[in-house]
């Protein structure tokens, strides 16, 4: 450890809000913090292993754990509000309780967990329930000696095929029933490439076709086939002179091939074998290039209302045609780098794409600069009065495409399964409320990197398309999700097309990839037997399976309150709350978003106290053990860039939306309530950052550096650091001679060195992408607001600070109960209850204050 003040000054930070009223002396070491309950979970499942079986508690989202499938799926995959069902809508409504799933189907697993079993099915396909459709699971049951098996789902009994049928033994369980991965595992892959009912169908044709093909439209079934890709880069004046078409020109070769780095060391190709490319350049035209033959020819299309295909040789092996690959994207800069063209015609380059993958899926992955202002959705140059829009009621226009066909361009890629992704480097205005939308309907996936630097962005953008090109995911997808009589799916949140009610699509689904339901029921649930749900993913693999990815989850029903409560997920709750504010930014002010929130969280302690508290005092705030931290995330939630109450672009407004919509659980915790780390606080014998614990059992951390979200990581360099810890980081000794445009740490011979550069490795391990570096020095840099705006129980962007949002509480809840007859609240303590050793009032300790 280092030696240093006591005292560090906070950052410059936005304007917040200032708490109304009288205050209460209200000790900051009461207040609960996040950081204690993520730290000892994370220490208690360190070691031990996770049974999925119903009744237990489940790790957080944010701890590394070892799951074993005991016929239930893990909470990797899936995650609900509470592990024990409610049995009436009375319950729900009088808890105030929000029942809902977050589900994330292909979800990367932990190397020393079980992969997902897969089962081929042959031409029949897996069996199903005759009437629900559901998918045989371990949670069925055999009856009639086993000819027949009963739906867990709507209790219908299904007679068994022949091929499938097998003897029963004692205990009703077949004799084949440990060689049957369906029977057992609660996360299973069919494969029914053999079944052609399975296939994707190719959507009929439009009257008026935007796009056409040499082999014209497709009819029936499409075969599976392995996933095709289309790079296409805008090569307007803009892309040439950042220098941002060089950068990803690079990146593509790098994914496509491998490189070797400067150490010497090797970096492999993470391009999948089977997979074939296409590129496609894009101004005022559309450029297609054959590279077939021993010239690569340029084929331009002019037309850019009525896209067409000038060839059927656009996609090649990329091993197979390194040579003409590597000659193109080396010369794409200098042939355009006297152009000289301000034009991009994104959306015609986008159906131009779509006309090559017409029949097939695929995937088309977009590099663009400029605002797109010829061709199929031209966008108006001049932005909207953003500053005159804000806090009216105009202001949801803002976050809607500007131009409706656009929506139409998302909707005809995601029925024909062509996925969508975006990297984004404008320098000025672009409309990502109007451009952003074709990805948010087919599940593709947007990079933002504004006011692009080649020394700070290429990396990122290398590791970035690294991760999109090698992760697990498929495309052609179709989601349903099954209840139990009882429970009905009342809505959906996240990056898709809703193609019926009940069934979505995504043209591509990811293993970063997250989506939500809300939950309602229909008739009350019996406590005797469980609730269950079952997900079904039916997709095409990269390597051209047909595949049905089956997640099931059974879950106890309970009662009583008290163990509604007891089994609660704050992170699915929080999940749940922040897509479904994303989602209705296009309809209502962020202003009343941001009271619904404040207003669903009282609600929600509400409840608790009234059905589980109702005997303690009117003046004390009881808090359950589970939402112990629920009014912290809250206002994290409220201060995010989309629903923060002060100036910001819309831009990034809808690319922060697009972001939250398509997170996890795990992704949006840490995106909500950024890590922090003391650097100069790390003992020279350990490899990777601990919270450190005091004698008296409060956790401190008196220098926050870096700070980490997800989108950037902010090392905040006090102007009284120790000029050792400079030496040892950066290699200077004086805080003026430290480089405020470093975005790659130097490698050096020391243990503090070594610590970070372990850190940062842990942090690439278990989001698999690089995320950009500043550095903010105090009172010079101005990186430090926003290293500031990340401290989001201070009091800053446009919010009060968590003391006074805590504070305020009682107040909301107090209105709350006045409209419903209840005595008020006339003070405010703090106490949270453990359900598991009873309602009793404990004191917290603060963390990381």
């Amino acid at each position: 450890m280092y030696t240093h003040s006591n005292h560090i000054p906070q950052p410059p930070h936005s304007a917040g809000l200032d708490y109304k009223g009288l205050r209460p002396r209200i000790d900051s070491a009461q207040v609960p913090s996040p950081i204690e309950a993520i730290e000892l979970d994370r220490q208690a499942w360190e070691t031990k292993l996770y049974m999925t079986l119903p009744g237990t508690h489940t790790p957080l989202c944010t701890s590394d754990f070892v799951a074993v499938d005991q016929g239930n799926s893990s909470p990797k995959f899936v995650r609900v509000s509470t592990w024990n069902m409610p049995s009436t809508s009375r319950l729900v409504s009088d808890s105030h309780f929000p029942v809902a799933a977050v589900f994330q189907p292909f979800a990367d697993l932990d190397p020393r967990e079980e992969p997902v079993p897969l089962v081929d099915t042959g031409s029949t396909g897996p069996a199903r329930c005759a009437t629900c459709r559901a998918y045989i699971n371990p949670w069925c049951t055999w009856v009639a000696g086993g000819v027949r098996w009963k739906c867990n789902l709507c209790s219908h009994e299904t007679e068994v095929s022949p091929e499938y049928f097998c003897n029963l033994d004692a205990n009703l369980l077949r004799l084949d029933h440990l060689q049957r991965p369906e029977l057992n595992k609660g996360t299973i892959d069919f494969d029914v490439t053999s079944a052609e009912e399975y296939w994707a169908q190719n959507p009929p044709p439009h009257i008026a076709q935007p796009f056409s093909s040499v082999e014209g439209p497709p009819k029936g079934p499409r075969a599976p086939a392995p996933l095709e890709y289309v790079f296409a880069f805008d090569v307007s004046n803009e892309a040439v002179v950042s220098g941002f078409l060089q950068s990803v020109c690079d990146a593509l070769k790098v994914v496509l091939f491998g490189s070797t780095n400067a150490n010497g060391a090797i970096e492999d190709s993470h391009f999948p074998p089977s997979s074939k490319i296409a590129i496609v350049t894009f101004d005022s035209t559309l450029h297609f290039y054959d590279l077939t033959s021993e010239v690569t020819q340029m084929l331009v299309v002019g037309d850019l209302d009525e896209v067409f295909i000038p060839t059927l040789s656009l996609f090649v092996n990329p091993v197979e045609h390194r040579p003409a690959i590597e000659a193109l994207l080396d010369g794409l800069p200098g042939r355009f780098y006297d152009a000289m063209s301000t034009n991009s015609a994104l959306g015609s380059a986008i159906r131009g794409g779509l006309a090559a993958l017409a029949g097939r899926g695929g995937h088309i992955v977009l590099f663009q600069t400029t605002l797109p202002n010829v061709g199929a959705g031209a966008l108006p140059l001049t932005p909207p009065s953003e500053t005159t829009l804000y806090d009216t009621d105009k202001e949801k226009t803002l976050h809607s495409p500007r131009d409706s066909t656009w929506i139409s361009i998302g909707e005809e890629c995601a029925d024909e399964g062509v996925g969508v992704s975006m990297f984004l480097a404008p320098s000025k205005y672009m409309d990502t409320g109007s451009v952003c939308v074709v990805s948010n309907l087919t599940g593709g996936e947007v990079f933002w990197h504004p006011r692009f630097v080649l020394e700070r962005d290429a990396a990122i953008v290398r590791g970035q398309l690294s991760r999109l090109v090698g992760r697990m995911q498929g495309y052609n997808c179709m989601v349903r999700i099954r209840c139990s009589h009882g429970l009905q799916v009342k809505e959906h949140y996240g990056l898709f097309l809703r193609s019926t009610p009940t069934e979505l699509t995504f043209a591509q689904l990811s293993s970063d990839s997250a989506f939500c339901a809300e939950l309602e029921h229909t008739r009350n649930l019996s406590t005797r037997s469980y609730a269950y749900l079952q997900c079904a993913v039916l997709y095409t693999s990269v390597d051209g399976q047909r595949r049905v990815r089956v997640v099931n989850l059974a879950v106890n029903v309970v009662e009583l309150a008290g163990s509604l409560f007891q089994f609660a997920d704050m992170e699915t709750v929080l999940c749940h709350l922040a897509k479904e504010a994303m989602s209705s930014m296009s309809q209502q002010r962020s202003l009343l978003i941001r009271e619904e929130l404040t207003e669903k969280c009282a609600n929600l302690l509400l409840g608790y106290r009234t059905q589980c508290a109702a005997a303690t005092r009117p003046s004390q705030l009881i808090i359950p053990e589970a939402f112990r931290a629920l009014p912290a995330y809250t206002l994290a939630l409220q201060k995010t860039k989309p629903l923060k109450a002060r100036q910001v672009s819309s831009d990034v407004r809808n690319y922060h939306i697009h972001r939250i919509l398509g997170m996890s659980t795990r992704t949006l915790m840490s995106y909500l309530y950024p890590q922090l780390i003391a650097l100069h606080d790390l003992n020279d014998t350990i490899a990777l950052p601990h919270t450190l614990e005091n004698e008296d059992g409060t956790t401190i951390e008196k220098v926050l550096m870096p700070a980490y979200n997800e989108e950037m990581m902010i090392f905040w360099v006090g102007s009284s650091v120790s000029p050792q810890i400079l030496s040892d980081l950066f290699g200077v000794d004086d805080v003026h001679s430290l480089n405020p445009h470093m975005h790659t740490l130097p490698v050096l011979p020391t243990t503090l060195s070594t610590q970070v550069h372990n850190i940062l490795a842990h942090r690439y391990a278990q989001r698999g992408k690089p995320t950009k570096m500043y550095i903010a020095r105090q009172n010079l840099d101005a990186a430090e607001v926003e290293y500031s705006d990340m401290l989001v129980e201070d009091q800053n962007n446009g919010a009060m600070s968590y003391l006074d949002c805590k504070i305020s509480i009682p107040s909301e809840m107090e209105v709350i109960e006045l409209n419903f007859g209840h005595a008020p609240f006339r003070s405010c303590s703090f106490a949270y209850a453990n359900i598991e050793r009873g309602a009793f009032p404990l004191s917290l300790r603060r963390c990381l204050r």
